[in-house]
């Protein structure tokens, strides 16, 4: 192989790299991704989660597709999306945690979503040992789909919009430990400044049930009772 034929096959094998790369310059797409990492969707549902119309979230989804990124089957004329595996998610996560170390921009757009960091938190190895113990309630605050998708074992759902109105269903003496879909997910945050808003002894899970299922630790998927 000549010098010339070698640089022209390296170009295109690094240009294939590139596309995948493209496929994620959109962040409306990492935020379909952030939502199919918790199961699998419908596009009418994503659109509403992402708060797209159907056209432009069907556009983003057939980018990530092209790419390898989702897959989908077919229901009738419903078309369902989800992640074409776990190295997906996980590149997802790695992405999120490396443009938080190194991308100046990240940090403040972080913390003034999420809010001040006055929740406290704790880990995924921590929480294993306090509900082996049984001391601490976990509460799941993700929409119902996604409790149903896959959980935490044991864990009660109360999506955080319900919260307010259900509280009255949670232990008044014992400490609840909150999680939602990931490490940036506001939705935790909110619910531990509503509980202890009202008495209560919260704090969040550290991260969420994306990092939850990359550690390959247990989950549950089961209807709501």
């Amino acid at each position: 192989m000549s010098e010339n034929t070698k640089s022209a096959t390296k170009a295109r094998l690094y240009d294939a790299f590139a596309a995948s790369g493209k496929a994620l310059a959109s962040g409306k797409r990492l935020e379909l991704l952030d939502l199919l990492a918790q199961g699998e969707r419908t596009v009418d549902a994503l659109a509403k989660a992402a708060g797209l119309n159907l056209t432009t979230a069907s556009a983003h989804l057939q980018t990530l597709k092209q790419a390898g990124f989702v897959a989908t089957r077919r229901e009738g004329v419903r078309i369902h999306y989800r992640l074409a595996g776990d190295d997906v998610a996980q590149l997802f996560a790695l992405l999120r945690k490396v443009a938080d170390r190194h991308q100046t921009a990240v940090p403040p757009a972080r913390d003034a979503y999420l809010g001040p960091d006055t929740t406290g938190e704790m880990g995924r190895e921590e929480l294993r040992a306090r509900v082996a113990a049984g001391d601490v309630v976990v509460l799941d605050v993700r929409p119902a789909e996604e409790y149903l998708a896959g959980h935490i074992p044991g864990a009660l759902s109360i999506p955080v919009q319900e919260l307010a109105d259900r509280i009255n269903e949670l232990p008044e003496d014992t400490e609840i430990v909150v999680y939602c879909r990931g490490e940036y997910c506001v939705l935790a945050y909110d619910a531990v400044r509503l509980l202890t808003d009202r008495g209560h002894r919260a704090i969040r899970l550290n991260n969420g049930m994306l990092e939850w299922r990359l550690s390959e630790l247990p989950v549950d998927a089961a209807e709501l009772t």
